[in-house]
């Protein structure tokens, strides 16, 4: 009998050794794959097990979460979500995250190791931290001018701090309710289908997802290659320029919209938007220098992120000479997004430092405590500060002579540049209208804002322009700002 007890004691040893080699197997070797199993749910049941953290604008959260009662039981809702869409992104139990959603995932949600109390505490206990918050660098008043200012036209306004290259506004129209996106069921389904069918895109963020032809506010690039390089050295005196001008090595005649281009020196030129004089202007720089500064205002780099990726403005490096004749002008395959153009205005307004933009003051846990803060930004130097200087000489007289005075605030130094840029097949496109500027009180040491805006569209083409149709968005904008 003995003998007996001890053979079922051995088995029952063994299948305890067996149970625990296929647990280790189970939770150690097969981890990974039975994590990744489509049919396994518990992470996406545990992720909205509790609230998601909030996205900040002026210490008031523009998002929040709603407690459905259901497995999924949290989810996204967002205040303004039209307005501050381009921010926030959609945090959707369907199709993912987008945006500030996206890149902040891991505080917003819990998961990220840092809040844990204590290194690999969650590991243990298996439990999941109470999400954190974001703070934006977004101004409120600024963002709501600007989306307000666009109404139901499509286009985008960026606005940045120059000192610093914190954003202040964002805006893309038409945009979207980021809270239609939020569950899973058919309301969900439906808005995404609607959304993604809707040619006007409203779910892309223009502001810098999309690049244009920055016609003539391109040629703030240009003018600064132009005295950094020492092609022109007085900005009153004559360029030399014909009107019309022939593009190098073809037949194509180049002309103005305005009159008295001809000889016109780099003031009455830039004041005037002469397309003649710029375009010749970068020929004489050359491609080598033009590059160099196109560069140094940040395009042709892919890398940027706000912490969300920004399309890549360009600047063809690649051209002839009368291919470069019109890249001066912000033409043939010279893009950029808003965002890149707020950031050329600022380079003129901070004395021609370049300051990468951001988007995230700071981060925290629930309780309030700094998980991470923006601090100081990496800054690169796109002209000599002389340059600068002329050039926002230069641009305070479009805003007080010239093509941008509806940009003009009183008792504020503006400083802008107008655009109007063809596109389509044979320009064939309704224009896009295009101003850039930077704004400071008289009182103030320096310029607090820097906007860019972009009108891609207008009842017919006659009433699209940079200086009728974007310049008093862009006051808005800067007004909102300078307001006491």
């Amino acid at each position: 009998m003995t003998r007996h007890i001890r053979h079922a004691a051995l088995f029952c040893v063994l299948l305890l050794a067996a149970l625990l080699v296929n647990a280790a197997r189970v939770q150690v070797l097969r981890a990974d794959a039975y994590g990744a199993d489509p049919a396994n749910r518990r992470d996406t049941i545990t992720r909205y097990q509790q609230p998601r953290g909030d996205i900040l604008v002026a210490g008031r959260p523009v998002t929040g979460s709603r407690d459905t009662g259901e497995h999924l039981r949290y989810e996204r809702t967002y205040r303004d979500g039209p307005l501050y869409a381009p921010v926030t992104g959609f945090a959707s139990q369907e199709y993912g995250t987008t945006l500030l959603e996206h890149t902040e995932d891991g505080l917003l949600s819990g998961a990220d190791p840092v809040l844990a109390p204590l290194p690999l505490w969650n590991e243990f206990t298996r439990s999941r931290n109470a999400g954190g918050k974001v703070m934006t660098t977004i101004d409120p008043a600024a963002q709501r001018a600007a989306y307000e200012g666009l109404r139901s036209r499509k286009g985008a306004v960026a606005a940045v701090e120059p000192s610093t290259g914190r954003v202040l506004a964002l805006v893309s129209v038409p945009s979207y309710d980021p809270g239609l996106l939020s569950g899973n069921g058919r309301t969900a389904r439906e808005a995404w289908a609607r959304l993604n069918a809707d040619p006007d895109r409203p779910m892309l963020n223009r502001a810098v997802q999309r690049t244009y032809p920055p016609g003539s506010t391109f040629k703030v690039v240009t003018a600064a290659a132009a005295l950094d390089a020492g092609v022109v050295d007085d900005l009153d005196e004559p360029t030399d320029s014909p009107d019309p001008y022939t593009l190098p090595g073809t037949t194509t005649r180049l002309t103005n919209g305005a009159r008295g281009c001809a000889d016109a020196s780099l003031r009455e030129a830039f004041v005037q938007s002469c397309n003649t004089v710029f375009a010749k202007l970068g020929v004489t720089t050359g491609v080598a220098r033009m590059r160099a500064m196109a560069h140094g205002f940040g395009f042709n780099d892919g890398d940027l992120r706000i912490p969300f990726r920004v399309a890549r403005s360009t600047f063809d490096t690649t051209v002839d000479r009368s291919q470069l004749a019109l890249s001066s002008i912000g033409q043939y395959n010279t893009r950029a997004t808003p965002l890149q153009m707020a950031m050329v205005a600022a380079a003129v307004a901070s004395g021609g430092q370049v300051r990468e933009p951001y988007l995230v003051e700071r981060t925290t846990r629930a309780g309030g405590g700094t998980v991470s803060a923006a601090g100081a930004r990496p800054v690169r130097r796109a002209m000599h500060p002389a340059t600068a200087m002329r050039m926002r000489e230069l641009m305070r007289g479009v805003v007080e002579d010239g093509t941008g005075k509806k940009a003009a605030i009183p008792g504020t130094v503006v400083g802008g540049k107008t655009g109007t840029a063809q596109h389509g097949l044979g320009n064939s496109g309704t224009p896009y209208a295009w101003f850039i500027s930077w704004a400071q009180r008289e009182e103030d040491m320096e310029p607090r804002v820097a906007v860019a805006v972009v009108v891609e569209d207008a009842a017919n083409r006659r009433e699209i322009s940079g200086g009728g149709t974007a310049a008093p968005i862009a006051r808005a904008v800067m007004e909102a700002v300078l307001k006491p």
